[in-house]
């Protein structure tokens, strides 16, 4: 029986390339998404990847979503917090609003995401737990005061939880992409992305296909001795 892996945010871009790639490894995937309803039947038509919506930043959403997932599909071995949004806005512009909801998704996301399936992990002697961060919660950035301080807090979540789960196999790691060719990204005025791969010593934007292959070895067996690591996948632009 194959491993069952839950990606958030897992139907588009990076997500998607995490979803598809753990499919194409074994795993029986579970790709969680928010809102986009029309892409993510998409998504499961061309892939064959199961879909479920709800919103990370809920805590009840998540225990019944991650429940009804492992009624359909067993018990969760690989969790990817993946999911995100941004909120941007130079800090004196920043409105409460605009805090909480990045804070509540991109930080309380990935509490409410890995609390519900820590106490089966532990007792299956087995779990891998991979948190998506950013190169901009290591460097911080200019307007992302909040999406910095969400995805710098992840990278905390990552190292203290690590040090819990180790003697249960149960391994937590996180990777920081730097600039990705997604939709979003593609989508910047030319001028903006030259200007943005100029800062790239490699030359190019890094492409979604390049984290999920991150993934999928720090969800295998291979990466048993890796826990409470950062994995930093940014073509050179900071070195941590």
């Amino acid at each position: 029986m194959s491993r069952v892996a839950l990606v958030t945010g897992g139907t588009r871009g990076i997500g998607a390339a995490i979803s598809m790639a753990l499919k194409e490894a074994g795993y029986t995937v579970a790709a969680v998404y928010a809102g986009n309803d029309e892409a993510a039947r998409e998504f499961s038509h061309v892939t064959g990847i199961h879909t479920y919506k709800w919103s990370v930043a809920d805590y009840d959403e998540c225990e019944e979503g991650i429940r009804r997932v492992e009624g359909e599909l067993g018990p969760i071995d690989v969790l990817v917090n993946n999911a995100g949004i941004t909120r941007d806005a130079p800090f004196h512009k920043m409105s409460r609003t605009q805090w909480k909801e990045v804070i509540d998704t991109n930080l309380s996301g990935v509490f409410n995401m890995t609390h519900p399936v820590w106490p089966g992990m532990r007792e299956r002697k087995f779990g891998r737990i991979i948190n998506i961060s950013s190169i901009n919660g290591q460097k911080g950035q200019f307007g992302q005061v909040n999406y910095s301080a969400a995805k710098a807090g992840d990278l905390g979540f990552t190292k203290a939880l690590a040090q819990e789960g180790a003697r249960f196999g149960v391994t937590v790691n996180a990777i920081c992409p730097g600039y990705i060719a997604t939709e979003m990204v593609m989508a910047v005025p030319e001028k903006v992305r030259e200007s943005i791969i100029a800062t790239i010593p490699v030359g190019r934007l890094g492409e979604a296909e390049e984290i999920a292959r991150c993934v999928l070895f720090l969800a295998s067996d291979q990466a048993g001795f890796i826990t409470g690591s950062t994995l930093s996948a940014n073509g050179g632009q900071y070195l941590a």
